[in-house]
């Protein structure tokens, strides 16, 4: 087993931490269709807020896979679009997606296995399960 200290190891587990976040993994879909405005991505990805977006954009940014070009309009027009980079996870992204998609129900199936087998441990773990 590879030492997880090593910098590849490291370099794997911080581009899973960017690229595995629920919310990257939305916004770089999205602008696989092309580049947009951030109200365009607000509108198109349900439940992010403001501020989360606008992070999830830096963070982005910063990783070298989305770019943000600044237009000297009134108002300041701000486009977002994926970097040559950011397109080549588009392919890994799609297919996870696809993965989800296909197996979503196997994945439902097992869970409802699972929690009517450990019924007591499960209710105990869930955000429903009251608390003293």
């Amino acid at each position: 087993m590879p030492d997880p200290n090593e910098p590849a190891c490291v370099n794997l587990r911080e581009m899973l931490n960017r690229i595995g976040d629920k919310w990257s993994v939305l916004v770089i879909a999205t602008l696989g269709e092309g580049p947009q405005r951030f109200g365009e991505l607000k509108r198109a990805i349900d439940g992010i807020s403001q501020r989360m977006l606008t992070q999830t954009l830096r963070q982005l940014e910063r990783d070298g896979i989305v770019s943000r070009s600044v237009y000297p309009t009134i108002p300041p027009r701000v486009d977002y679009a994926l970097t040559p980079l950011g397109m080549s996870s588009l392919r890994a992204i799609q297919s996870l997606a696809e993965w989800a998609v296909e197996h979503g129900e196997d994945v439902a199936a097992a869970r409802a296995r699972y929690d009517a087998l450990h019924l007591d441990t499960v209710s105990a773990f869930s955000p429903r399960a009251t608390r003293r």
